[in-house]
């Protein structure tokens, strides 16, 4: 049964909204009325809703959940499918408990969809900012194995595992690029206030001064009367470059050539090869075909060097060759992924190596992060603090001068 979003007048003329089913928008006008409501706007949820102007309108143009949330909505939904609730239920109860009034109309039309005689899977597509081709394809291969509470746990797990190592990682670079933009504005209003203000009182004399505060003073001069035209190229820079990223074969040249710098090209590579390979072994292990898994887990990899790869090896593998010698012929992928594919392959137990692969690349990574985190910090406050003697010495060295002056 379809549901529907109503906004209505009771009878004291205070605006009521919320969500109803019913078989269509008349039914639901006459559910309304017998509520002693006064229906003023009934559309179906999910569906696009007109504007002021007429023009269709997503009504989930945003997305709903964000990566943590979707994590602990599939935790929450595998637990009541898992005990035994029918799927309708389950998605019944999910909508009630949330607080979240988007969520809420998004749960409710997966339920109509469900209703309606759609798989759950197919519901899922009608909303495919929420949910990729990977949620997508894991909640399929459940539901055709008949084991979708036990298929959406493993589905959770993956999403709490991607989210705590992007959370790792990017944890351990906050901290490094917060003390660079702090460096950057101490010294940018040192060179643009401090020296000058200093200085002006030594240009007046007929004295040289000495030759690191005339560079600090040049310096200084630089970036209060070009600053702004510094600040426009290089604002006009990143936007052309964002631009040219939008070309597929610029962007994987230029992805290519960033898995090539000794610190972070390594944790990129890591990085995406625990994406990749974790991603395929929850697919396999849902019984997703091979072929399908690749493509789909191809698609969660960022960098579009290492996905070219993969879709190479999907290519491989469709051919007849074997995963384990499809990924060993793609050097930016690490060998260890292609020896536990082997290892997998060899022993029947394909999923579970490739996650025993991805969870050791996820280590590696966490470990490389943190280290080069710890090596980064004290560089940076070594150089912010060099900076600053160098400015205070263009400061001094007049006044050391003129106090020899005096003598």
């Amino acid at each position: 049964m379809p549901a529907y979003k109503f906004e209505a007048l009771d009878e004291a003329g205070k605006a009521q909204s919320g969500l109803l089913e019913a078989d269509n928008a008349k039914a639901a006008r006459a559910q309304l009325r017998s509520r002693s409501l006064v229906p003023l706007a009934v559309n179906p949820v999910g569906q696009a809703a007109n504007d002021s102007t007429g023009v269709q309108m997503s009504r989930f143009s945003r997305r709903v959940f964000d990566a943590t949330s979707l994590a602990v909505w599939t935790r929450q939904l595998a637990g009541l499918v898992a005990a035994g609730l029918p799927l309708e239920r389950a998605l019944s109860a999910m909508g009630d408990e949330s607080d979240v009034a988007r969520q809420r109309e998004l749960v409710a039309h997966l339920k109509s969809e469900v209703n309606a005689g759609s798989t759950f899977a197919r519901a899922l597509a009608t909303a495919p900012r929420e949910f990729d081709d990977v949620y997508r394809a894991v909640v399929a291969a459940g539901e055709q194995s008949g084991a979708l509470g036990t298929v959406l746990e493993k589905l959770a797990d993956d999403l709490e595992q991607r989210q705590a190592l992007r959370a790792k990682v990017m944890g351990a670079m906050m901290y490094p690029a917060i003390v660079s933009v702090v460096a950057v504005l101490i010294v940018i209003v040192l060179m643009t206030y401090v020296v000058p203000q200093i200085a002006n009182v030594f240009t007046s004399s007929k004295r040289a001064l000495p030759t690191l505060t005339v560079i600090m003073l040049a310096l200084s001069s630089f970036v209060r009367n070009w600053g702004w035209a510094v600040g426009v190229l290089l604002a006009g820079g990143i936007a052309a470059y964002a631009s040219a990223r939008r070309n597929e074969a610029f962007r994987r040249s230029t992805d290519a050539a960033f898995l090539k710098l000794p610190l972070f090209g390594r944790l990129a590579r890591g990085y995406n090869a625990a994406r990749f390979g974790g991603t395929l072994a929850m697919l396999a292990g849902a019984g997703v075909p091979i072929l399908k898994a690749l493509q789909a887990a191809a698609e969660t990899v960022n960098n579009r060097a290492m996905r070219a790869d993969a879709m190479e090896a999907l290519v491989q593998v469709r051919e007849g060759a074997s995963l384990a010698s499809a990924l060993a012929a793609k050097p930016r992928y690490p060998g260890l992924l292609a020896m536990f594919a082997r290892l997998g392959e060899q022993t029947g137990q394909l999923p579970t190596m490739l996650g025993r692969a991805s969870n050791q690349l996820s280590a590696e990574v966490q470990r490389r992060a943190m280290s080069a985190a710890t090596i980064i910090e004290p560089l940076l406050i070594v150089v912010m603090g060099l900076v600053v003697v160098m400015i205070m010495l263009a400061v001094m060295l007049p006044i050391i001068q003129l106090n020899q002056w005096v003598k």
